[in-house]
């Protein structure tokens, strides 16, 4: 007979459940969150949560050009719509065969759209599905340029969760990639992107 071997996990759970078998809970926890958001505006929303974390916000499509005209080097998915790259003079480089980290860290920007944003955390959900691409294109450029459609803006997060599939490869953006030291020195860029601009159109 061979033993299982038992993970922390196995240990911890059965500890639990030892201790929950001599004194179960008698008030059942409750479970009644807020599963959509009745307020009217969900766009000024998330931009308030966006500007609060540093983030760049342009409104309209037509923000993209302009933004697009300060890149040399711009990093796509390979289904970019063309509408996006409508009178770019600079070098387009799709992922396609994909780029290696090295190419990707040589980019100016990345320019993706999304597949939710929720105004209630001011968050931006990337899963690898359409104008997305996979996660490094996102992950090695230093600015990334999102695309938001009003639309795909929700509330609360079980609104989003609703919209996604958790087996797709999630990448969740609140802000410019950042972080901390002990003594709470901001440092951005450490992560992933150190600005984040967001076109809502």
């Amino acid at each position: 007979m061979v033993e299982q071997a038992v993970t922390a996990r196995d240990e911890i759970l059965a500890r639990l459940r030892t201790a929950l078998a001599d004194d179960p809970p008698s008030v059942p926890v409750p479970r009644g969150y807020r599963r959509a958001d009745d307020r009217c505006d969900l766009v000024a929303v998330l931009v308030d949560r966006l500007e609060d974390y540093r983030a760049a916000v342009h409104h309209g499509i037509d923000a993209l050009p302009g933004l697009l005209a300060t890149v040399d080097r711009l990093a796509v998915p390979t289904d970019v719509p063309a509408g996006w790259l409508a009178g770019y003079a600079g070098q387009v480089c799709r992922d396609a065969p994909p780029l290696s980290p090295a190419e990707l860290d040589t980019t100016d920007a990345v320019l993706t759209g999304c597949a939710v944003a929720i105004a209630d955390t001011g968050t931006i959900v990337l899963d690898a599905g359409a104008t997305q691409g996979r996660r490094a294109l996102t992950l090695v450029p230093d600015r990334h340029i999102c695309v938001v459609r009003a639309d795909q803006v929700v509330g609360l997060l079980p609104e989003a969760l609703a919209r996604l599939d958790a087996r797709s490869p999630l990448t969740w953006i609140s802000g410019p990639s950042a972080t901390s030291d002990i003594e709470l020195d901001r440092v951005e860029g450490v992560h992933g992107p150190r600005r984040l601009e967001v076109v809502l159109a």
